[in-house]
């Protein structure tokens, strides 16, 4: 056999092995069994607003009085079926605790009302009762109430789990600064921030 013969087989020989090799691996893969898994992702939703807008009269040098989300003078009577007798509701499940952080979207003016506190009744179908407030969602300090004259203050109710609860708004205020009868809006906002645990 010649040299260049004896060459062109050890130059061709690897080259073919390696091929040879590649084919036998694309063939394996095409071979191998596939498992798969599905998951069918079911968004829930804690928190469901009942009355969205209420309306109030309040009157000049009024001192430390109550008006509340919805009912305005007096307090509603709860009627699950009925979206208007409660500012909003939460049901938790097995798996989620929620806490629920209520405050104004803006803060009430300080020159015309001395004190606007804000604090939740809640109810699971009986009478309207205070509610707890926490300064944070997964804290334990709690907090008396709500300063609706300060920009940002805000509090946060604990919901354990598998539970409904029905949620009122109680708002304490004085209207002694000023002599004026201007419309004055007011926006509260609840936002439900689901967790573990508290």
């Amino acid at each position: 056999m010649s040299n260049k013969r004896r060459l062109l087989k050890l130059f061709v020989s690897p080259s073919l092995k390696v091929a040879l090799c590649l084919v036998c691996l694309v063939a394996v893969s095409f071979a191998l069994v596939i498992y798969s898994g599905s998951v069918v992702i079911n968004p829930v939703e804690q928190l469901s607003i009942g009355a969205s807008s209420t309306s109030w009269n309040i009157y000049v040098n009024e001192v430390n009085q109550t008006r509340y989300m919805p009912g305005g003078f007096t307090e509603p009577t709860l009627n699950q079926s009925d979206t208007s007798t409660y500012a909003f509701r939460v049901v938790t499940d097995q798996y989620k605790v929620c806490a629920i952080k209520v405050q104004l979207s803006t803060a009430m003016s300080s020159s015309e009302f001395s004190n606007f506190n804000i604090t939740v009744l809640s109810s699971t179908g009986g009478s309207w009762a205070q509610e707890p407030l926490f300064t944070a969602a997964n804290g334990s300090t709690n907090k008396a109430f709500i300063n609706g004259t300060v920009q940002g203050d805000a509090a946060y109710i604990h919901q354990d789990l598998s539970t409904t609860k029905y949620y009122l708004i109680q708002v304490t205020y004085s209207y002694d600064l000023v002599n004026a009868t201007a419309q004055i809006p007011v926006t509260f906002e609840f936002t439900p921030l689901p967790a573990n645990s508290f």
